[in-house]
């Protein structure tokens, strides 16, 4: 809010099968890129998710400000969950790149369909924020195909019919915007309930996004 990856030995140069030339070089480099995006150190999997984002295997929709927004909700009700790690890129020679190579390490969470209460979303511009508000009163947000790259989550939550530790491109239950990149830890549910949900992110889209009584404006301090 960790992934599998296909163990075959890597033998070094020299040895019998690398001089018979049975195994590849190169499909040493190909398992080093499988690597497990919750279970390895953050830098590791920062490097892995990287080759996989320029050889194609990640999505990347569209270039990330590098400016992370805060959302909260009161309630969240999903049907159709998935959870996985992906990696954002921002547009080159962001000037919100700072040390991190234009890239954020993110868990990509997927919902089809999405109801919010409360919402609240405020992006800090320096010495003020901008928030949107909506679902304050009996309609409540909805939207479909909901997706957020977070680097933070909390929340009371519950699932119901959890898979926990699935290879992200066998993902089923979200649809398909729900399935991520091979060998990619993942997680998925039939449904998701979160009190108090708060969350950093980096990125949001979704299909369709109904803000009813929708607010906009600029504050001192945010969501």
């Amino acid at each position: 809010m960790t992934s599998s990856a296909e163990h075959t030995s890597d033998r070094p140069e020299g040895t019998a099968a690398a001089d018979a030339g049975d195994v590849p070089a190169r499909r040493g480099r190909v398992r080093a890129r499988r690597a497990a995006v919750m279970a390895v150190p953050a830098a590791a999997v920062a490097a892995g998710l990287a080759i996989l984002t320029a050889e194609g295997a990640l999505g990347v929709q569209f270039a990330i400000s590098g400016m992370p927004f805060t959302v909260t909700a009161t309630e969240l009700n999903g049907t159709g969950f998935a959870q996985f790690g992906g990696l954002d890129e921002m547009a080159e020679g962001s000037p919100n790149a700072g040390d991190t190579g234009g890239q954020v390490l993110v868990v990509t969470s997927v919902i089809k369909d999405a109801t919010l209460s409360k919402l609240c979303q405020s992006v800090d511009l320096g010495g003020t924020n901008l928030i949107i508000r909506a679902g304050e009163g009996a309609a409540k947000v909805r939207a479909s195909d909901l997706t957020t790259d977070s680097t933070e989550l909390t929340g009371d939550a519950a699932f119901k019919n959890i898979e926990i530790g699935n290879d992200a491109s066998t993902l089923n239950k979200a649809g398909p915007k729900g399935r991520g990149p091979k060998g990619v830890f993942s997680q998925q549910s039939d449904t998701v309930h979160i009190a108090n949900l708060r969350q950093t992110n980096y990125a949001t889209t979704a299909g369709v996004f109904k803000l009813p009584g929708l607010k906009l404006g600029f504050s001192g301090s945010g969501c």
